[in-house]
């Protein structure tokens, strides 16, 4: 057969499969997604929906979004019906920089492997609060965030080891605003800001170089209220818009609250907020406190951000995971689309991250999917003192860059069969 008789014969076969496919109604081309969520709720801020609404998924992002998209459409089809789809949420404060280094975050066993806490609280991306420095970033990067399946993004230390504990975070000389901020020009993909924090003398050096890192680099400064000598008000008028105060409803020795002897919010906290500064709850195992947060909740403080703190102390304690913090505010007012734009488009603008936090057509599709369970849940803070409410978010499936990665009742899975 020469090679004009064998294009004949191809384009014959075509046309004979393409009127049998006519005839019987079947596909004939590979559908067009990989895979399509259908019945949901979709809850995306940025984009403005808070309505059933159908996405669809093809080669790890997000390939349409309508009202309905048809079944044939699609390789997989998983039925949502009576669940929230929202964006992939985004924890801004974590450490999770592990190693073996027994009692420090900084490559130590204090942090936590992120994979095993994230998916199933519908977590996709965390930050990480500064457990590294320009000294040991590199390892961070190589040891943890190139070998995790959670996007991991960090506030980088401006103590050049990270959270090492004393003497090592206390050295003055060794927090180099230069060159913390060519680390992060280094690596504008994973850095998002600068974190100063555990800092324990009066010496206001630390604080106004890591200011100066986060104007190099034009980064926000997560600020950790590890700074008893400093006062609160002295750190707030110091930040500038956009920089971000930690811990911001807690009420422990040596840290001066947010809500004074009269229940009222401080003045200054209150005109911080109007200049712009962002507010991160940064849970941890001791940093939220119900007699802040309540009163500050009830007279406009809500949270920009919610950090949870996560490290292997707060993880069993009255934080216990993202999810439960979001539905912990539920629980003191707030609605479920204020926490989920709080917790994804908000959180992702806060970091300047504006690629994240959302479900537009063409970006990475990082989808978290809830049940909103019913019934009578207890919230605790680090007082020991808890609170009722009625609803809880539970994480029903975790779709990261396009591919499964959790689900809880086998939702995406095929029914047994023993024939």
């Amino acid at each position: 057969m020469n090679k004009s008789e064998g294009q004949f014969h191809m384009v014959h076969r075509f046309l004979l499969f393409l009127i049998l496919g006519l005839v019987l109604g079947t596909p004939l081309i590979a559908q067009d997604h990989d895979i399509i969520l259908v019945n949901g709720h979709l809850i995306d801020a940025k984009n403005g929906i808070n309505q059933p609404m159908d996405i669809a998924i093809r080669d790890g992002k997000v390939s349409k979004i309508a009202e309905k998209i048809l079944h044939k459409e699609g390789k997989r089809v998983i039925d949502v019906q009576g669940l929230i789809i929202s964006p992939g949420l985004i924890d801004p404060h974590t450490h999770v920089y592990v190693g073996e280094k027994p009692r420090t975050f900084a490559g130590g066993s204090s942090s936590v492997s992120p994979d095993d806490f994230t998916f199933r609280s519908g977590v996709t991306t965390v930050v990480d609060a500064g457990t590294s420095g320009w000294r040991n970033f590199e390892d961070f990067k190589k040891t943890v965030i190139d070998v995790s399946q959670t996007r991991i993004l960090a506030f980088l230390n401006i103590a050049g080891g990270g959270m090492q504990g004393n003497p090592a975070q206390e050295d003055i000389t060794d927090m180099n605003p230069e060159i913390t901020a060519q680390t992060i020009a280094k690596h504008p993909q994973h850095l998002v800001g600068v974190k100063i924090g555990h800092y324990e003398g009066k010496d206001w050096t630390p604080f106004d170089r890591a200011l100066n890192a986060g104007s190099l680099a034009n980064v926000p400064l997560l600020v950790e209220c590890h700074l008893p000598e400093y006062s609160l008000a002295d750190q707030l008028k110091r930040m500038r818009p956009g920089d971000i105060l930690s811990h911001t409803y807690e009420n422990i020795r040596d840290r001066e609250p947010i809500i004074d002897s009269q229940g009222k919010l401080l003045p200054e906290v209150k005109a911080a907020k109007d200049r712009g500064i962002l507010f991160d709850v940064s849970h941890g195992g001791a940093g939220f406190w119900f007699n802040q947060a309540i009163p500050a909740i009830q007279q406009g403080l809500t949270p920009d951000t919610f950090g949870t703190d996560l490290h292997r102390f707060s993880m069993n304690s009255g934080m216990k995971n993202f999810s439960n913090v979001l539905s912990k505010f539920m629980a003191m007012g707030m609605s479920l689309e204020a926490v989920l734009t709080q917790a994804s488009w908000k959180t992702a603008q806060a970091l300047k991250r504006e690629d994240l936090g959302h479900l537009s057509v063409g970006t990475e599709a990082d989808i978290a999917i809830f049940r909103i369970r019913k019934g009578e849940f207890g919230f605790v803070d680090s007082a020991g003192q808890h609170i009722q409410g009625n609803q809880l978010l539970e994480a029903e499936l975790t779709i990261r860059a396009g591919r499964i990665v959790y689900d809880l009742n086998g939702l995406s899975a095929s029914p047994y069969n023993n024939h």
